[in-house]
């Protein structure tokens, strides 16, 4: 066996032999490193005859290929031993069930908007949208409110800020979504059918009132509406919304400059063991207000109050959903206490969402 033989023979056994990785490198650097026997013997070529040089660089190419090939295979060999080494090592057991994530709903004034839409969308009812930021004609003049009257006072309406020789009539946040009424009977004439649920901002903040809260109004128009409709109207939905078979309303003569003649609505409920009960018992409970809608406001909205003649009703959405989920604090909504809605059903996401975190 000649030297070449030899070191074929020794490192090809050697690296057959290899335990771990750190030994095949030691195995390597010892053949091929530059100080390695193979490496050393390449360097002796240049002493050769041209032709000892080409049969012996030949048979050291041809050598250090083979040499290289075994170390890369051995390496993946050791890899794979060492994978299933950890394989064995390590298991998971699939058939167990999985870790219980929170789920998180949405919030419950969100919810209970949803719920108004759908009852009035069975009756008929469509949906009107338009801007929070509203003139003061749009907000109180279309609603015949006088100019004296105290919601057109600061400190209770928040008015936007006008520059110095800003001579632009005056902006508000809408204190109502009845703005939204005449902008649909401006854009659709009569006979019509709306509903307009949004946001409404008034300078009030204690247990049951915020600054900011959610409204829903509506109105029908038609040639022959009366007070009945209205009646029934809201029969019909307090039953589809507080999920009772009956309930009981009572009407007491109010005023708004919008309606004529204006009507405070209130449901029959009983307070047993501290709990709400609606259509049942000897209590009473304002929930909206109500009336015929008064000639001068059909006439801003482009419609002759001589030929026809509607409904209008307005109530609080954030108000009907303490109501329906027996939440007693109306601040609980908005200032994440998460404690709150959680003891009244209300479960939160993890992550912090439009309502500040808050999600049913």
């Amino acid at each position: 066996m000649d030297a070449l033989d030899q070191l074929k023979s020794k490192y090809l056994d050697g690296i057959a032999q290899a335990p771990d990785e750190a030994a095949l490198e030691d195995l390597r650097l010892a053949a091929l490193g530059k100080k390695g026997e193979i490496s050393l013997k390449m360097r002796e070529l240049g002493g050769m005859s041209p032709e000892e040089r080409q049969t012996t660089g030949a048979a050291l190419n041809l050598l250090k290929t083979e040499i290289d090939a075994a170390l890369r295979a051995k390496k993946e060999a050791l890899a794979d031993a060492a994978l299933d080494a950890r394989l064995k090592g390590e298991w998971l057991d699939i058939t167990l069930p999985g870790r219980p994530r929170p789920h998180g709903t949405i919030h419950p004034v969100s919810q209970v908007m949803d719920e108004v839409t759908a009852i009035f969308a069975d009756m008929g009812f469509a949906v009107a949208e338009g801007p929070q930021i509203e003139s003061d004609w749009y907000n109180f003049d279309a609603l015949n409110i006088a100019p004296e009257h105290p919601a057109r006072q600061e400190h209770d309406t928040f008015f936007m800020a006008r520059a110095e020789g800003d001579n632009r009539p005056p902006h508000v946040l809408r204190t109502h979504t009845s703005p939204v009424q005449i902008r649909a009977m401006q854009e659709r004439g009569a006979p019509v059918r709306v509903i307009a649920p949004g946001r409404v901002y008034r300078m009030d903040m204690d247990q049951t009132h915020a600054p900011m809260f959610h409204q829903v109004e509506g109105m029908a128009i038609g040639r022959d509406i009366s007070m009945a409709n209205l009646k029934w109207t809201l029969e019909e939905f307090c039953k589809a919304f507080f999920e009772v078979p009956d309930v009981e309303l009572r009407f007491r003569a109010s005023h708004f400059p919008f309606t004529e003649p204006s009507a405070e609505v209130d449901i029959r409920c009983s307070w047993a063991g501290g709990q709400l009960k609606i259509g049942e018992g000897d209590s009473w409970l304002e929930i909206l207000g109500s009336g015929m809608m008064q000639p001068k406001v059909l006439q801003a909205g482009g419609i002759d109050p001589t030929q026809w003649q509607g409904f209008a009703f307005g109530m609080g959405i954030d108000r009907i959903a303490m109501l329906k989920y027996g939440i007693p604090d109306l601040r609980a909504f908005f200032e994440s206490d998460l404690r709150w809605l959680r003891h009244y059903g209300f479960a939160a996401l993890d992550l912090p969402t439009v309502f500040g975190g808050l999600s049913r």
